[in-house]
């Protein structure tokens, strides 16, 4: 049998007698066509179509509109017909010739493969031992026919099969990394510093969860952003301290100590939240503690030059020496809202005695003041004060002994929008209303309280009532006569004050059907059915803007629940809105707790806090909510307030109390 060689290889070595042909089936058998290993490649039946081709229990995307929707074939349109080999057409001289013709490149690869055996070494004649090695001329296993076509495939093979039908590698995405700012120029760092510190206010807790929980670490976190962060936070951060109790002034006033610079950013000092129970037992403990005392309360006024609001209360009271008190009314030139809520002590009034002398100056800085329950400070402290405020807004003196002359000697440059009256015995009805009437720093009046105890001081009959009604303006939103003595005709004169107020307390000697009239139209009396009353020009009735009525005077029967439940009263139907809140007495609370059920079908609820009890509409009609604020409450959300809050801040702690926990 010739081999052919291709032009510039030598000829392979004939096959020694020890040597058999091999396919990768084996040693040929005699059985076997001589042409076995020169077949021509097979050819496969056609492909078919694309569509409904798949391999072996494969699962293809439908192209359907659904999602996620697939077809499954479990045999292969590969195994529809046998593979065979064809015969190739083209046949080979075999005979030994230098004239054959000159091979084509496929005769060229068709190389066969020679095998030698190998003895073993211990027995090199042994013809049963040993194993079968390629021969010399073997060049790869790419070489081996399989049915007739070269069918194995080296690792090089292999890897450019790969690389010609693997799909293109996906180049790696460029991730842009955002572009790092310089210090000092990101965008948030660029807003104007009031639109910043803004934002940064959202974070403050003027209320911590409790007295001695940390707060505020927010702000601790933003102060080691960046320099541009660190300035605005601590804006946000010591422009308002709140003070819950002793331990946090000790731990202000050693920052301020150590760093001045952080004491010119102050500007309200609040005490409403402090409570030394937290940490101490009793006063002569916290005392001992020396954490606060007049002596660190003087040296932190010291600290804080550019102060503007001191919030103080009863339990500070003793630490309010005439220093001190010196301090926040001479010493402070920015200072303007100063509130005394509660201080009542001995000492509290020895100490403000001391300082109110003639020679103050003419002109004080204050603009809001709170004498809030100040019971025992002499009336020459009013005397002294009052006519030295000439920017006054704000005055709160319930339940002090503030004078007629002290009232009249308030500057006619003050524009007084909120005060508060309650329960001072020594004011007379006349001067209160001339005040009211002439006096021009109320002309533009919003919260006036007249409240009084009618159990024990009485400072409005029926005849004062009817005489202040009409010179009120109509600037009001809150009206307060709790404790005066009132009469049915006084509700024709409050239909008019109704079209503008939202809270509105009365006073004695009403029943409910006098009250009902405040929110429904007079009907027509019976001469006026006729003709001649289509010439009577009547107003267009105008539905009352009251959010909250306080009839806790109406004691006993006085508070009539049948009839406050029955259809001919619409204070707890839909035509009373925008009424939501109705305040009533103790007992009268008691009775109508026990009508939850009844309350619940029209749409109402009770609530209360400490001595005060409340009917609550539970919504609106139309879904209308109101969350009850209002730029003259200062902050408050509730309505029926009792004091008035000097400082724009949150509701809580001792100032909460007064506000909506106690009767006056």
């Amino acid at each position: 049998m010739t081999v052919s060689t291709t032009p510039g290889h030598p000829p392979p070595p004939s096959p020694s007698p020890d040597h058999h042909l091999l396919s990768p089936r084996g040693p040929l058998h005699n059985d076997c066509p001589s042409d076995y290993l020169t077949m021509a490649d097979p050819v496969r039946p056609t492909t078919p179509d694309r569509v409904s081709r798949s391999s072996f229990s494969s699962i293809r995307e439908t192209e359907s509109t659904l999602t996620q929707t697939f077809t499954h074939s479990k045999l292969s349109s590969y195994v529809v017909s046998d593979e065979e080999a064809i015969e190739d057409t083209t046949t080979h001289d075999t005979t030994e010739s230098n004239t054959s013709p000159r091979p084509r490149p496929r005769d060229f690869d068709m190389i066969q493969t020679q095998t030698q055996f190998q003895p073993p070494v211990t027995q090199p004649n042994s013809k049963l031992l040993g194993y079968w090695t390629p021969a010399e001329t073997f060049r790869g296993w790419k070489e081996i026919q399989v049915k007739g076509k070269f069918a194995s495939k080296s690792f090089s093979d292999l890897k450019i099969l790969n690389q010609s039908w693997s799909p293109p590698p996906t180049p790696k995405k460029v991730i842009n990394k955002p572009k790092t700012n310089p210090p000092g120029e990101a965008p948030i760092e660029k807003l104007p510093f009031e639109i910043l510190t803004s934002i940064i206010n959202r974070l403050v807790l003027d209320i911590p969860p409790n007295g001695i929980t940390r707060r505020n670490i927010d702000l601790m976190s933003l102060l080691l952003t960046s320099k541009t962060l660190h300035f605005a936070t601590l804006e946000s951060l010591y422009s308002r301290i709140t003070i819950p109790h002793s331990r946090i002034f000790h731990k202000f006033l050693t920052h301020i100590t150590a760093h001045p610079p952080l004491g010119t950013i102050v500007r309200r000092i609040d005490f409403c939240h402090f409570n030394p129970s937290q940490l101490f037992m009793s006063a002569a403990e916290r005392s001992s503690a020396r954490n606060l005392t007049s002596e660190t309360l003087l040296q932190c006024l010291e600290l804080t030059p550019h102060l503007q609001e001191f919030l103080a209360q009863e339990y500070i009271d003793d630490d309010l020496s005439a220093d001190v008190l010196r301090k926040l009314f001479l010493g402070l030139p920015r200072i303007q809202a100063l509130d005394f809520c509660g201080c009542s002590s001995e000492k509290f009034k020895q100490a403000f005695s001391s300082i109110v002398t003639p020679d103050w100056p003419t002109e004080l800085s204050i603009r809001r003041l709170s004498m809030h329950k100040c019971l025992n400070l002499p009336s020459a402290v009013f005397e002294t004060i009052l006519p030295r405020v000439t920017k006054l807004t704000h005055l709160d003196l319930a339940g002090t002994r503030v004078t007629d002359a002290a009232l009249a000697a308030i500057p006619a440059t003050a524009r007084i929008s909120h005060l508060n009256l309650a329960k001072c015995k020594l004011l007379s009805a006349r001067a209160v209303i001339d005040f009211l009437a002439n006096h021009p720093a109320v002309r533009e009046l919003k919260f006036l309280s007249l409240s009084t105890d009618a159990r024990t001081h009485q400072m409005l009959d029926v005849d004062d009532v009817t005489e202040l009604l009409p010179v009120l303006p109509k600037t009001l939103k809150s009206l307060s006569l709790k404790g005066s003595r009132m009469h049915a005709s006084h509700i024709d004169l409050l239909r008019p004050l109704t079209k503008h107020l939202e809270e509105l307390a009365l006073g004695r000697a009403l029943k409910l059907t006098d009250v009902n009239r405040l929110f429904v139209p007079d009907p027509p009396a019976a001469g006026e059915k006729g003709e001649d009353s289509m010439d009577i020009d009547e107003e267009p009735w105008v539905q009352p803007t009251l959010k909250f009525i306080d009839l806790s005077d109406f004691w006993g029967a006085e508070l009539d629940l049948p009839y406050l439940f029955s259809r001919d009263c619409v204070m707890l139907r839909q035509q009373s809105e925008p009424l939501e809140v109705i305040e009533v007495a103790e007992d009268g609370f008691k009775r109508v707790s026990k009508s939850h059920g009844a309350l619940k079908q029209i749409g109402w609820r009770t609530s209360e806090v400490g001595s005060r009890g409340w009917l609550v509409r539970n919504e609106l009609s139309g879904g209308v909510k109101d969350d009850g604020c209002r730029g003259w409450k200062m902050g408050a959300e509730n309505w029926g307030m009792r004091k008035i809050p000097v400082a724009r801040a949150e509701v809580g702690g001792m100032y909460g109390f007064m506000m909506f926990g106690r009767k006056l």
